[in-house]
């Protein structure tokens, strides 16, 4: 089986929840916390030592992913800060030895499973309290006066070997694992004499080999620093929806915008720039309209429990995707042109028409002359009706449909739904 067919189901599945949580949820102030506010290590655990999140329930964060229209869940086994929220064998740094006591990933691939969706980790190259990781331009000791000295002593090659057990562990004790997602590579970051780090640091290509051998059919994604000319089987834009298709070397390839709700990915408390209805249900209408996924974010707070804002943003998706889904799920780009302040996604015959900013009236519609067979509102199974040089409905605006133009009639008020869509079913 080729690559593209291991894989399909990705394409098909087009929504996914990405799981940020980890120590920095005590701090509730942003994931990047140690690093904004250069903290030492022993300043930082505080939130080690206060870790216990008793009201973890993943039950519910797979229950709300599945009625959100999420098919898969990638979370962050572990982030920058170097915590494992796992019962790693080579670290003392993991969630069973805080006051939770516990293994929490465990629980939390059994739940998301039961709820029928495919499993993924996210794991951090960084890692700020290791030993051997050599200081460098994104961690906390860059300012510190002796950092230089600090590295003398710190061997990338025994934490790259630390990597490669951990992430053995990690594809070989959950079962099957259908993404890794690796975080991330900068090797032209030099800071003050400190460089950045890349392949030859984390020894990638050993590090996808080993993937590959005990997860043959997993999906890699692209911030391993790979030599030039090798294809990762997604790429993965940040708080980025691209204008095109994303490409390397001209060759089209899977890819995955990952976004958050509001700006940060770890719980924070103070945080408000929270994206409207209309913006998140876009970033995804967006993505599949060219091609690519939407992996969108939660932070949990620090006792376990979903933050009352990431659940309303969860049930616009809800709300939205039960009755739009069909426009998302299998759908993809479409080469007939969009009308303005509208984008189209296809599956097969059908063709859907979301409407960003809603008309008076009518939208005119280039390329489809003759083709329609019905429209439909997706929402309701309304009719949508339309006018053409070869087709005549009840009509008083008085102008003639240009050749090779169709105009869509429409209500004069918007329907109550976060971005309507009209389904077009084309002629065979």
């Amino acid at each position: 089986m080729g690559g593209a067919e291991k894989h399909a189901w990705f394409s098909q599945d087009r929504l996914g929840m990405f799981i940020h949580w980890g120590l920095y949820a005590l701090g509730a102030r942003h994931e990047w916390l140690k690093n904004r506010e250069e903290l030492t290590d022993e300043h930082y655990q505080r939130y080690f030592d206060n870790f216990d999140p008793d009201l973890y329930d993943p039950k519910e964060w797979a229950r709300r992913a599945r009625l959100a229209g999420m098919k898969y869940v990638v979370v962050t086994t572990k982030h920058h800060e170097g915590f494992c929220l796992w019962d790693s064998k080579v670290t003392d740094y993991k969630a069973p030895n805080t006051p939770c006591g516990k293994d929490l990933l465990t629980p939390l691939v059994e739940a998301f499973r039961a709820e029928g969706l495919k499993i993924g980790f996210y794991y951090s190259l960084l890692d700020w309290h290791h030993p051997d990781f050599p200081i460098d331009v994104h961690h906390p000791l860059r300012n510190h006066p002796d950092a230089k000295a600090l590295n003398a002593g710190r061997n990338i090659a025994n934490y790259a070997a630390y990597m490669r057990e951990q992430v053995r562990e990690l594809l070989t004790g959950f079962g099957r694992i259908d993404i890794i997602w690796f975080d991330f590579s900068y090797p032209g970051r030099e800071y003050h004499g400190l460089p950045g780090k890349g392949r030859a640091d984390w020894e990638s290509e050993r590090l996808v080999d080993l993937v590959r051998e005990l997860q043959p059919g997993i999906i890699v994604n692209n911030r391993l620093d790979l030599p030039p000319g090798t294809l990762p089987d997604v790429t993965t834009p940040e708080q980025y929806t691209p204008r095109v298709a994303p490409a390397i070397a001209s060759q089209g390839v899977l890819w995955e915008a990952c976004h958050t709700f509001s700006g940060s990915w770890g719980y924070h408390r103070d945080e408000d720039t929270w994206k409207s209805p209309e913006q998140i249900i876009q970033l995804l209408i967006d993505s599949v309209a060219l091609g690519g996924n939407l992996l969108m974010n939660v932070g949990p707070a620090g006792r376990g429990t979903l933050d009352a804002r990431a659940i309303g943003a969860l049930e616009v998706y809800q709300n939205w995707m039960a009755v739009n889904g069909r426009s998302i799920y299998g759908a993809g780009p479409s080469g007939y042109p969009a009308p303005a302040s509208c984008r189209y996604t296809q599956n097969g015959n059908r063709l859907y028409l979301h409407i960003y900013n809603w008309p008076y009236r009518h939208i005119h519609i280039e390329g489809l002359a003759d083709r329609i067979a019905y429209a439909q509102f997706l929402h309701d199974a309304s009719e949508v009706r339309w006018l053409s040089q070869t087709k005549e409905v009840d009509s008083n605006i008085g102008v003639t449909v240009p050749k090779g133009m169709i105009t869509l009639e429409l209500p004069v008020r918007r329907p109550d739904v976060t971005v309507p869509v009209i389904e077009i079913v084309l002629k065979a």
